[in-house]
């Protein structure tokens, strides 16, 4: 490619207003599982700003929904498990998916590859910790108390949860590459909220059976988090060919700490986007600057796009970065 690839996380999304008309009375989850609804989602961003990827729309609650997790996506609280886990029967409850439990994200799949040609299409899952919180939580958390007390108290069965979730994502996500996906992206939004020191003994060995499982799918691994300053060596060993690195860390400081062997993924603030479009400007040519020193750089903001985010700036933040990278 002769310039540096460009894609946002939360592209397909509450920002364009032809994504809000479309879905319009139809609920999160049905959403995700109509693909007639998830391919035309899917490729509105990349009609308007020209994007060098497509990123599936789904959520990363569709496969514990296959595994038989009785869960809701409720407007403006997020996903909502009616029986969090609790102990070992809890964790039984969540059975083996295979293709045939999300044959609607195969066939989105199949779907959106013939229709993008050339452009790769990016799947995407929720890491093994992140699932973790919302099962054990019940729904979206700002402490991770009860996610923490598992995980310090009762290790083996922490570790049974994360084991089960780590083969539900590797099914989720080779039945994504199966049907033609060109990357995968582990999200691991919660991440953050770990040390280095607990993030190595008690998530690395379950993200790393994913990213390490997916190593003859011959794609492109990405692995993201939100506040993983101190965790990024650790996340460079988890498994992937990339990083996403969020807004905090400057991307010379992350290729440093990931490993030079690695591609680095991000990471303009998204909030930037809200300022004068010469504020935009020098802030995107920094973030490609800094990127400028990894092996590889994808840019990409340093989280999602925000809902009230003006796709116009999104779209001239795109060709700013073509015509910026141009070798």
């Amino acid at each position: 490619m002769p310039h540096t690839p460009v894609w946002f996380m939360r592209q397909a999304g509450r920002s364009l207003p032809e994504y809000r008309k479309i879905r319009d009375g139809i609920g999160m989850l049905d959403s995700c599982r109509r693909p007639d609804l998830v391919t035309e989602i899917t490729l509105q961003p990349v009609r308007r700003h020209g994007v060098d990827a497509a990123i599936l729309f789904s959520d990363i609650v569709v496969p514990l929904a296959a595994a038989g997790v009785d869960l809701d996506i409720v407007t403006g609280t997020g996903p909502v498990v009616a029986e969090p886990i609790r102990a070992d029967s809890d964790v039984d409850r969540l059975r083996p998916i295979t293709a045939d439990d999300v044959r609607y994200v195969d066939e989105a799949v199949r779907m959106l590859v013939a229709e993008l040609g050339p452009i790769p299409l990016i799947g995407f899952a929720g890491a093994p910790f992140t699932l973790a919180s919302y099962l054990i939580e019940g729904g979206p958390s700002r402490t991770y108390v009860k996610t923490k007390a598992m995980m310090y108290g009762e290790p083996a069965l922490w570790n049974a949860l994360c084991d089960r979730l780590a083969d539900i994502t590797l099914a989720f996500l080779r039945t994504q590459v199966a049907a033609g996906a060109g990357a995968v992206q582990l999200f691991d939004s919660w991440a953050g909220a770990l040390s280095e020191a607990d993030y190595r003994r008690h998530v690395l060995p379950h993200s790393s059976k994913v990213l390490v499982g997916l190593a003859d799918a011959g794609v492109p691994r990405i692995h993201f988090g939100v506040g993983t300053a101190v965790l990024l060596r650790a996340m460079g060993e988890a498994g992937a060919d990339v990083v996403g690195v969020d807004w905090r860390t400057p991307l010379d400081q992350a290729a440093e700490l990931v490993g030079r062997d690695k591609a680095v993924q991000g990471n303009l603030d998204p909030a930037v986007l809200f300022a004068p479009w010469q504020v935009v400007e020098a802030e995107a040519r920094r973030v490609l600057a800094e990127g400028g020193s990894a092996p590889g750089h994808v840019f990409n903001l340093g989280h999602g796009v925000m809902p009230d985010t003006d796709p116009d700036v999104l779209t001239r933040l795109v060709d700013l970065i073509h015509q910026a990278s141009t070798r």
